[in-house]
């Protein structure tokens, strides 16, 4: 199963709540990341470390695949 099979087939439950908790801090990140007044360093550095696990969680949480439902192969 190839990485593009993979991100179609149908994903577990569990697994679109994380992508979607994952999502919500990315943006949640993002909007800390680009305010328009002067924040401290922490809480960009903060908000830098909560973009980057946002993300790799909701594109690790996109490829999990469900094997107890059907998944038609195009090929090989």
């Amino acid at each position: 199963m190839n990485v593009v099979q993979r991100v179609k087939a149908p994903t577990p439950k569990f697994f679109k709540v994380l992508r979607t908790i994952g999502l919500v801090l990315a943006t949640a990140s993002a909007a800390v990341l680009t305010a328009p007044i002067t924040l401290p360093a922490v809480a960009v550095t903060v908000a830098g470390y909560v973009a980057v696990g946002g993300i790799v969680a909701s594109a690790v949480s996109q490829t999990a695949v469900d094997d107890k439902k059907e998944v038609k192969h195009d090929g090989p």
